[in-house]
């Protein structure tokens, strides 16, 4: 039996301040700076005046002329969903992250745990999310989220199967980015449930759509593909406090700083980066946050900072912080090998290892280089700064 958990309006809560803030009257999340025009969450007060997420901003002001646009802070959310999925996982489960608001896992093995029941794996999941949450379960991981979304804040719901999802709207498949795409092209068609969508023959569906078509009528039918559970991991940052408002060339440095001070962590283990997420503290409020999958494993420090440095340039504003995050990680990075064997290749070994061994003894500040940050400041402490010494 798979469990979903549905945190609604969750981007907005984080955003407004808490829950209690969207009893207050209409409110929605304003664009992202640099992003499309469109309001994201919306509250409950704002969804019955006819707001939707993804509408206009001018539109959704024209219906509800009283609606508040909450600033988006997706630093904030990010940080506050990670903490639920921590939750999550305190409770035994392998936890598959569906997106923000969105989390499933599998309930078997957990009974044992707490109560030998489906009950008691839900009263310890309420226990540990202490946040109002739909709960439901079922089958396959769609017949978990449906029953979620159907569910009340005290009363969890279960989907047994096909039977049951039939009368549940289409617009429930948006919740799969396979096939969100359909949602609209099956509504032309005048195909509004999931049951009118299981009805129709598989070949003339995928004919039609594809194999986003093929998902879509197996979720309809009850069945979905296995839970991706994520891999629990420390987190591994590093935060830099501009002393006034950057952009530009000192961003750059300030990026280069993140970068070393990252590398050198003992965490990593010299393991390779993955993926990582860099964020920053708008100076006109806000935040902003960029997510970035490198193409291979990487340890070295100026491909790291080439990749990330593309993403930098997206930056809306000047910001007052910096942050670089080690979001997946990959294997040990392999020994480097030289062609000839001299002994400038054996004196930079035996100095990336005493580094190492020093770092080991006294951390990451241990070793450290001269960086310029500003040249031609008259402020000498703004001239240069120190960051560890890239091995």
């Amino acid at each position: 039996m798979v469990i979903a958990v549905i945190l609604p309006r969750f981007s907005l809560a984080i955003a407004a301040g808490g829950r209690a803030a969207l009893a207050e009257g209409p409110l929605a999340l304003a664009p992202e700076p640099g992003r499309a025009a469109l309001v994201g969450e919306v509250s409950a007060a704002a969804e019955a005046l006819g707001v939707a997420p993804g509408m206009k901003v001018a539109e959704a002001l024209a219906r509800a002329p009283r609606l508040r646009l909450v600033t988006a802070d997706p630093v904030a959310v990010a940080d506050s969903w990670e903490r639920v999925l921590v939750r999550l996982e305190s409770v035994g489960a392998q936890v598959e992250d569906g997106g923000v608001g969105l989390a499933c896992f599998e309930a078997r093995g957990l009974g044992r745990l707490h109560g030998g029941s489906l009950d008691g794996v839900v009263k310890a999941t309420r226990s540990a999310l202490k946040l109002p949450a739909r709960i439901g379960a079922g089958p396959s991981r769609f017949c978990a989220v449906v029953a979620a979304e159907q569910a009340r804040s005290r009363r969890p719901s279960v989907v047994e199967g096909a039977p049951q999802l039939a009368g549940a709207p289409v617009v429930l498949l948006a919740r799969e980015p396979a096939t969100a795409k359909l949602v609209e092209p099956l509504g032309h068609f005048g195909i509004t449930t999931l049951g009118q969508l299981a009805a129709l023959p598989r070949g003339s569906v995928a004919d039609r759509f594809g194999r986003a078509g093929i998902t879509a009528w197996e979720m309809a039918c009850g069945s979905d593909r296995p839970l991706r559970p994520r891999e629990p991991s420390e987190p591994v940052d590093e935060t830099l406090t501009l002393s006034e408002s950057a952009s530009g060339p000192q961003l750059a440095v300030a990026l280069e700083m993140l970068v070393d001070s990252l590398l050198a962590r003992s965490e990593l283990g010299g393991r390779t980066l993955r993926a990582a997420t860099l964020s920053a503290e708008l100076t006109e409020g806000g935040t902003w946050r960029e997510r970035v999958v490198f193409r291979e494993p990487l340890s070295d420090a100026l491909r790291i900072r080439t990749a990330l440095a593309l993403r930098l340039v997206l930056l809306p504003a000047p910001a007052q912080s910096l942050r670089l995050a080690a979001e997946q990680l990959g294997p040990p990075a392999p020994a480097a090998e030289a062609l000839f064997d001299d002994d400038e290749f054996r004196r930079a070994g035996r100095l990336s290892d005493a580094i190492g061994q020093l770092r080991a003894l006294a951390g990451p500040q241990a070793a450290l280089r001269v960086l310029l940050a500003d040249p031609k400041s008259r402020i000498p402490e703004r001239r240069a700064v120190l960051t560890p010494f890239e091995r």
